[in-house]
């Protein structure tokens, strides 16, 4: 610990030395004003403003203003234009270094370019000050961060961004979790489509495939609305990609990270393949294709020896060094013309390789009378190596005035090698000493495109949206190898020393010992959707407009396949002579002979591990916003059809499909009051569902190796229905700044949640599954406070300082109810009496008491120098559930600091530097072993580890 605290002050002192030098030596000046509308005196919103014969500019904001900062000292002239002026020229500019110019200018209106004024497509989208009003702006509750946001905090990814945002908290670093709710409650869309789910075993999107360079901006809302998908509880996510650039630019970022306890460390890897560092699968892992549809025990063993020599040997584990974290991106921007009309492209490219190391404690306990009585214990070393390659191809094309088309596509691949050693020992079940290990890896593919269109009618009252959306999401893990060496606790050799471990190698292929299991997912998603909002009657008190219709239609059809095969290797005779050896050695080609002494290998055949699914949804939608004043009221109503069906097969034979067609009838209703032209009140309602996701229906089971569990699906789930009210106070004091508290609560019925089967195998066996529960709540309070603090007066040094801060406070209650819809070990499911194994009533899963989030942001853009300071912390929530005879699991709350550097060097050069999770507290489980349903400090560690703080120094040249 004394060489991580001297560590981390040697890097912020240098850091602060070098930012001080290269701050002293800044030769730079600031260009501030504002634009107007010369015959209205109205701010022109969205001006391109920059300095002449340099790619230095920005664009006004919602008042008119702006600001320029790091403008080379000298004579300067400014270039201002906008659609529907005449452009301007300002020359004569006297840019002092480290002075401000004030510039306070009049457009005149170009009458030649009327018919373009109208064009809204290239409105700024992406600043604070934006997103500030477009939540204002919305009939609903909702959140967001802008990528202005984005940059001061360097977040890499779409994940990392979410945590900034009031009631969200981050899962596994990638599941977005809105007001405590878990991510099967969230609709998450990627420019207005929805997203395919990116996991196997449950309905998430892995938020952190989308990298945070090209993110125009995220928005969260949470009430239901007619135009949103009716499919949610917790929130609806959009996620927005940067469209056509006001101006060419084109930068290239290259940055390094070093991770404590990781980086220029040993770290055991297993072999890999040649791509993976691209995140690609080489081929090399997949099943041979001569091999048949399922390796039958009645095919002789030599025969199936044969077959298991074709698999590579590819159980060896080496050390390596640990090195740097690597990630690069290149960005770049066009607009030109086509045919005489404006075109823009955006191009972004991002690659990533991280590395992390960490050593788990991992601990299971009786739970009898005597509750620390240790079940079992195991130290493993884990190793990951994870890989992320993106692509993003936007195009943008005004065919004239009113119409714009858009072609927006996202490609990312993302690929994890995983290493597990695995040391301890199983004390109550079977005495022994344990060695395992774990060699995984998973690749996975996802494509987003959407075709947009934008149109206003030449009545300047009737807009039409369209969007076209394909999606592709491609899952694999190729040659998941899983080993588990054994010896009795304390037994020692002939020669005084301690006896060797032998390879366990059960009857019947295991998923914890000496297998190979591999799986593929297939999911494609086609969307159509069609919206049509129209002013019945303009009010020039409303600058949304008065008087609006807002109907639509919206489809979709997604389909999947799933595919797993499972393999044990077997003893031919006795096979004793050859168990004791290394891990790189057992498996060889030499050992599987097939005969006497020697292995062969064996499928789990369960028809169970594979099925295929499809979901079909069609909707229609109108609502009607009536102004009143300062009262505005929204009226919505959304029908969705919805027929989903997962087909299988159970291990008996007998076919199973889950899933059904049913019709939702969606009211909702939005109301907001404006108290002043700063400060309005929100009342929202909406009825929601929530449906099963594909894994959940599916009989299929599947064990995960760190937490020593498996997972099953239940076939018999049903479609929850949910009732949402949310009540928000809003202020907006200035352009820029919010104050918001709000309330809400939400009540469930047959809400699906996981559950813990009740085994034989106690402690060492852990079986989830899905099921319906009788109902659930949800309700508690939110605070969003975001606060220049220039606009308190005094010193203009105080006009760099900004303050985000955000908290939630949340309860939840689930009723188990006495009867649930079980499936059983063979996935059978039948009526299950479960009050006296199961707790009746306990909190919501993955839910958070409270949620905080702070942020202190320094900008100077004389001297081109931003700071940020971020913290953020979620309440200790439940991880896994419990029953009677294993307590549930609290995940512990872990406070989290980022400090973030940004400092430009010269005219193209800036440089940036991050030290994360300062504080590098334990992810830590606990077990509820009084059963309290409370976390408490006292509970037992069932496991923990650190995953190290995280230093980043990286610089972008742009030009």
């Amino acid at each position: 610990m004394e060489n991580t605290f001297d560590y981390r002050h040697l890097v912020i002192a240098l850091l602060s030395l070098f930012f001080s030098t290269a701050a002293f030596a800044q030769t730079t000046g600031t260009v501030r004003g504002t634009v107007r509308d010369q015959q209205t005196n109205e701010p022109v919103i969205g001006a391109s403003v920059s300095i002449e014969g340099t790619s230095i500019g920005t664009a006004t904001d919602l008042d008119g203003a702006f600001s320029i900062g790091g403008v080379p000292a000298g004579p300067r002239a400014l270039r201002i234009s906008s659609v529907g002026y005449t452009n301007k020229s300002l020359p004569g500019l006297d840019v002092a270094a480290g002075k401000v110019v004030l510039v306070n200018t009049l457009l005149k209106s170009s009458e030649a370019a009327l018919d373009e004024v109208v064009v809204t497509a290239m409105r700024r989208t992406n600043t604070e000050i934006a997103v500030i009003s477009e939540v204002r702006n919305a009939q609903l509750v909702a959140v967001g961060v802008s990528s202005e946001q984005i940059v001061k905090s360097q977040d890499r990814d779409a994940a990392q961004i979410a945590r900034r945002v009031p009631g969200v908290s981050i899962q596994d670093n990638r599941f977005v979790l809105v007001r405590g709710l878990t991510q099967r409650y969230n609709a998450v869309m990627l420019n207005d489509v929805m997203t395919p789910s990116s996991e196997v075993d449950t309905r998430a999107f892995a938020f952190d495939m989308i990298p945070s360079s090209v993110i125009d901006r995220m928005l969260i809302f949470k009430s239901g609305s007619a135009e949103l998908p009716g499919d949610f509880a917790g929130g609806v996510i959009k996620v927005y990609t940067k469209r056509a650039p006001e101006e060419n630019f084109t930068n290239l970022s290259i940055l390094g990270g070093f991770r404590d306890g990781t980086t220029f460390q040993d770290v055991q890897k297993a072999e890999g393949g040649k791509y993976d560092w691209l995140g690609f699968n080489s081929g090399k892992r997949t099943i041979p294709a001569n091999w048949p549809f399922t390796l039958a025990t009645d095919y002789p063993a030599a025969t199936r020896a044969t077959l298991a020599r074709q698999l590579p040997n590819r159980w060896g584990i080496s050390t390596l060094k640990a090195a740097p974290d690597l990630r690069l991106s290149f960005n770049m921007g066009r607009r030109f013309e086509l045919g005489g009309k404006p075109v823009g492209t955006l191009t972004s490219l991002n690659y990533g390789n991280y590395q992390q190391a960490n050593t788990t404690n991992l601990t299971f306990f009786e739970n009898g009378t005597d509750r620390n009585q240790v079940a079992s214990f195991y130290n493993d070393r884990v190793y990951n190596n994870e890989v992320r390659l993106g692509v993003v191809q936007n195009f943008w094309l005004r065919l004239n005035g009113r119409n714009t088309l858009e072609f927006k596509n996202l490609f990312n691949q993302l690929g994890n090698a995983e290493t597990v050693q695995r040391n301890g020992q199983d004390i109550t079940q079977s005495s022994n000493d344990v060695r395992g290990f774990s060699e995984r890896f998973e690749s996975r593919s996802i494509y987003s495109g959407q075709l947009i269109g934008n149109h206003e009618l030449a009545n300047d009252k009737t807009t039409i949206n369209w969007v076209g959306g394909f999606s592709s999401t491609y899952r694999t893990e190729p040659d998941w190898r899983r080993a588990r060496y054994i010896r009795p606790i304390g037994a020692m050799g002939t020669d005084g020393q301690p006896a060797p471990f032998g390879l366990a190698l059960p009857a019947a292929p295991s998923l914890t010992d000496a297998g190979r299991y591999f799986s593929k997912l297939n999911e494609r998603v086609e969307t159509v959707a069609l919206n049509l909002d129209h002013v019945l009657r303009k009010d020039s008190a409303n600058r949304e407009g008065g008087l609006r219709l807002k109907a639509g239609l919206y489809a979709e059809r997604k389909d999947r396949t799933f595919d797993a095969r499972f393999f044990g290797y077997q003893s031919v005779g006795n096979t004793s002579g050859i168990r004791n050896q290394s891990i790189d050695q057992v498996f060889a080609p030499t050992n599987l002979t097939g005969m006497n002494g020697g292995f062969t290998l064996a499928e789990s055949f369960d028809p169970s591990n594979s099925y295929t699914a499809y979901n079909s949804l069609a909707a229609a939608y109108a609502s009607v916003t009536v102004p009143l004043g300062k009262f505005t009221g929204t009226a919505g109503f959304r029908a969705e059809y919805n027929d989903q069906r997962v087909s299988s097969q159970l291990l008996s034979g007998q076919t199973v499909r889950g899933g059904r067609g049913l019709l939702s009838p969606l009211p909702s209703l939005n109301l907001s009051y404006n108290l002043t032209d700063k400060m309005l009140v929100r009342a929202a309602y909406a009825y929601t569902i929530n449906r099963p996701e594909f894994r959940e229906l599916a009989p299929f089971r599947f064990y995960d190796f760190n937490l020593n569990a498996n997972i099953q699906g239940n076939y018999d789930l049903r479609t929850a229905k949910v009732q949402n009210l949310d009540l928000r106070w809003e202020l907006y004091p200035t352009t820029g700044e919010l104050i918001t508290l709000g309330a809400f609560y939400k009540h469930f019925n047959n809400p699906i949640e996981s559950y813990l089967l009740t085994t034989a195998g106690g402690v060492n066996s852990l079986n989830y599954a899905f099921v319906n529960t009788t109902s659930a709540m949800n309700y508690g309070v939110e605070a969003e406070v975001r606060k220049s603090l220039g606009s308190l007066g005094g010193a203009d040094w105080l006009r760099r300082f900004s303050l985000v801060g955000n908290a939630s406070y949340i309860v939840s209650r689930v009723d188990l109810g006495s009867m649930v819809n079980v499936p059983d070990n063979s996935g059978q499911v039948t009526p299950t009496n479960v009050s006296d194994t199961q707790t009746q009533r306990r909190p919501l899963q993955s839910q958070s008491p409270y949620l905080i989030n702070l942020g202190a942001y320094y900008a100077n853009e004389e001297k081109g120098t931003q700071i940020s300071a971020l913290y953020n912390v979620a309440g200790p929530r439940i991880f896994a559930v419990g029953n009677i005879d294993n307590p549930t699991l609290f995940e512990a709350p872990r406070h989290v600091v980022d400090l973030v550097v940004t400092q430009r060097m010269a005219k193209h050069w800036e440089l940036r530097a991050a030290l994360q999770d300062l504080f590098n507290q334990p992810v830590k489980l606990t077990q509820d072993s009084d059963r309290n349903l409370k976390y408490n400090s006292t509970d037992q560690t069932v496991r923990e580890f650190r995953r190290g703080s995280y230093s980043t120094l990286g610089v972008t040249y742009t030009w």
